[in-house]
Formats: C-alpha cells, sequence, structure tokens
C-alpha cells in the first residue's frame, strides 16, 4: 500500500485515522495556523489544510499526504482554540446555549504526481444552556485549552452538546466520511484494509 502522511501532531485526527486500519507516520505541519480575516470559512478552511499539506510533502516522495484545519464559526466570527483559562472562559460564554458550526478543511496531497484535493466538512452544533458555575468548572479540568471553540465533545464536554446535525467525527477534528471517500479517488479503499 502507499505511504500515508498524516500532516498533524493531533492526538484526536491519529486516533480516527488508526481506527480505520489505515498505517500511516506522523510528520507535524509547522506553519502559520492564524486565523485571518475571511469571507468564506470553506475557502479559509481548505487553504489552512492546504498550507500544511504543503509544509509537510516536499519531505515524502512518492507518498500521500494528509492535512487538515478545524475551527468554529458563530456570529461570522472565527474561533480557534484558547490558550489560557480566561479565554477558555470567554469562549464558552459566547456558546452557551447558542448554535454554531465547527467547519474542518482537509487537503491530501500525492507527492508522486501531485495531485491534489481539498474539501470541507461543516457540522452544526447546538449547546445546551449551562450556568456560570458549570462552565468554570469545565474549563478547571483543563479539558478546553488547545480544543476549537473550548470544548471536546468527545470528551467532558459532551456534556454541553443539545445535539448535532452533521458529521460527529468532524467535530472531533477528521471528516473520517468524507476523507475516505476521497481516498478512494487516490486508490486507497478501506473495505480492500485487512484488520491488523
Amino acid at each position: 500500500m502507499r505511504k500515508i502522511v498524516l500532516a498533524s501532531s493531533s492526538p484526536r485526527r491519529r486516533e480516527i485515522l488508526k481506527n480505520t486500519g489505515i498505517k500511516f507516520t506522523i510528520d507535524h505541519a509547522e506553519c502559520d495556523e492564524s486565523l485571518h480575516s475571511f469571507k468564506d470559512p470553506h475557502k479559509l478552511a481548505r487553504e489552512l489544510s492546504e498550507r500544511k499539506a504543503l509544509a509537510v510533502a516536499h519531505r515524502h516522495g512518492d507518498a500521500l499526504v494528509i492535512a487538515a484545519d478545524t475551527f468554529i464559526v458563530f456570529k461570522d466570527k472565527l474561533m480557534g482554540k484558547p490558550h489560557t483559562d480566561k479565554e477558555a472562559l470567554r469562549m464558552l460564554a459566547q456558546l452557551n446555549g447558542k448554535t454554531h458550526s465547527v467547519i474542518t478543511g482537509f487537503t491530501i496531497i500525492d507527492t508522486k504526481n501531485n495531485k491534489k484535493v481539498s474539501k470541507s466538512v461543516e457540522t452544526r452544533v447546538f449547546f445546551n444552556k449551562m450556568s456560570a458555575d458549570d462552565l468554570k468548572a469545565y474549563v478547571k479540568t483543563g479539558e478546553p485549552l488547545d480544543k476549537a471553540g473550548a470544548y471536546a465533545i468527545q470528551g467532558r464536554g459532551a456534556f454541553l452538546v443539545k445535539k448535532i446535525e452533521g458529521d460527529y467525527l468532524n467535530v472531533v477534528g477528521l471528516p473520517l466520511a468524507e476523507l475516505l471517500n476521497t481516498l478512494k479517488k487516490f486508490g486507497i479503499d478501506i473495505s480492500n484494509i485487512a484488520e491488523g
């Protein structure tokens, strides 16, 4: 099978891809992930994922490089990852009892022939209305730090979520169904991968 490289240091993306049985290596992309002004969040998500993939692609001949970038859009504003408890609490207070979108862009580059595909997936997330004390207690767990929108739907942050519309794994950080369908265009078919 082709060499596959995941250009991400995210343990969540690693776990999602590992669960498919696909064998891959990790090569963290060092590039600017700042969220610039935007008109189209989907375009921005694709561009950021492409930037990550390109940062790694030149180091791997004859490989498929996969990169992704996830952020939140709330009231036409982008939300990235909080780096302090205060920032996390501010984000959660904004999202509290409201609806937001989680957008992940991903790019696959075939370094053998420079074939490249970038796509983006959107999931709507509806938050429960939580008390200020609940939000503070959640921030104290440390889980919100370095998570887009200051919560982890696959962890303790699940209590914040009333319902979602769309791909759950997209909220975790990698829209697996769309990624696997796109990998078929590169000759990787999940149904042909043996266990173990």
